[in-house]
């Protein structure tokens, strides 16, 4: 199924095909590269591709020794042993299980005093490392990228945002009510996307057709943040066909 967009390529399987094909994307990656730095997301899509990584790294077929990873965003107000914090995501899914030096796993802190001051320090020390090779990206019901939400800037770097309604409801299913869903985040721009080498973007059910669908086809909109990636010369969609059904 080709992509309206001609610069952003577009893979259609199942489920855990999907999710099997971007871990070896990323598997790839560290292959040729040894010291990659990855970008990386969190949420429920993400976690069978972490999956397959861990088995990769127990197989020996990668090794993360050299890796340096930051992550997309992190929930303001969360201690890193929070449950729900992005952190401690990383860290149960991830990080616990491969051979990754925790000093190079690059994480925004959520209880910063001074968030201005601790996104440019994230962008700075990501600047310091060269950049991201390969980030890999979720994609919101509303076309957020990160917490990027609608009519976020293209010019905008890492910050901190305020979550829409709909975002925090999404998320609530992770938290025992609506009101424990943080109200901000600290999140990569999209400025900061679009600077990686390269994106694989993975969408997986219905509810992210109309983003998909926004994200390979027509203009970029202000309202769709995700529309953005269509300006970059290096974007591969993988979904799988109830992603894929708004097309």
């Amino acid at each position: 199924m080709p992509a309206s967009n001609p610069q952003i390529k577009l893979v259609v399987a199942d489920t855990l095909s999907a999710a099997k094909a971007v871990a070896q994307i990323i598997a790839d990656q560290v292959k040729v590269k040894p010291n990659a730095v990855l970008g990386l997301p969190t949420g429920s899509t993400p976690i069978p591709v972490y999956e397959e990584l861990v088995k990769m790294y127990q197989a020996g077929l990668i090794d993360f020794e050299q890796v340096r990873t930051f992550n997309l965003d992190e929930y303001v107000g969360l201690k890193p042993d929070h449950p729900e914090s992005y952190a401690a995501f990383m860290a149960k899914h991830l990080f616990s299980k491969i051979n990754i030096p925790t000093c190079q796993t690059h994480l925004l802190d959520g209880l910063t005093p001074n968030p201005e001051s601790e996104c440019k320090a994230y962008e700075d020390r990501l600047v310091k490392e060269g950049g991201m090779d390969l980030l890999f990206l979720g994609i919101g019901e509303n076309g957020h990228l990160g917490f990027n939400e609608p009519f976020s800037q293209v010019g905008e770097g890492t910050r901190m945002v305020m979550l829409t309604v709909e975002t925090r409801l999404a998320n609530s299913r992770f938290f025992s009510a609506i009101d424990q869903v943080p109200t901000h985040a600290l999140t990569m721009g999209l400025r900061t996307i679009l600077s990686s080498k390269s994106i694989v973007l993975l969408a997986i059910g219905k509810k992210k057709a109309k983003a998909i669908k926004m994200c390979l086809e027509g203009e970029i909109k202000d309202e769709w943040p995700c529309s953005v990636l269509k300006g970059h010369e290096d974007v591969l969609v993988v979904c799988d066909g109830d992603a894929a059904s708004g097309m």
